[in-house]
């Protein structure tokens, strides 16, 4: 299963390419690089259900989850 964070929807994407030295001297492909979200395995607890939710969330998502709370976080991206 690919690796996608529950909340924000972020997943890999593709990156890279040149660099400017390349660029600048000669043709010499560099291919691409797959990049991947900071994703982390959390149980939060959510107090107004009274109970616990095993999720994948990326760092940005777990910012997002300590700001406006776990209820709030979760009901907008449709998890509860």
């Amino acid at each position: 299963m690919a690796s996608i964070c529950q909340v924000t929807k972020r997943g890999s994407r593709m990156g890279g390419g040149y660099s400017n030295r390349t660029r600048a001297t000669q043709f010499n492909p560099t291919g691409m690089v797959r990049k991947y979200p900071n994703l982390q395995k959390k149980k939060i607890y959510v107090p107004e259900l009274k109970k616990y939710m095993k999720l994948v969330l990326s760092t940005r998502a777990i910012k997002t989850i300590n700001k406006n709370g776990a209820y709030a976080t979760l009901k907008k991206a449709g998890l509860i």
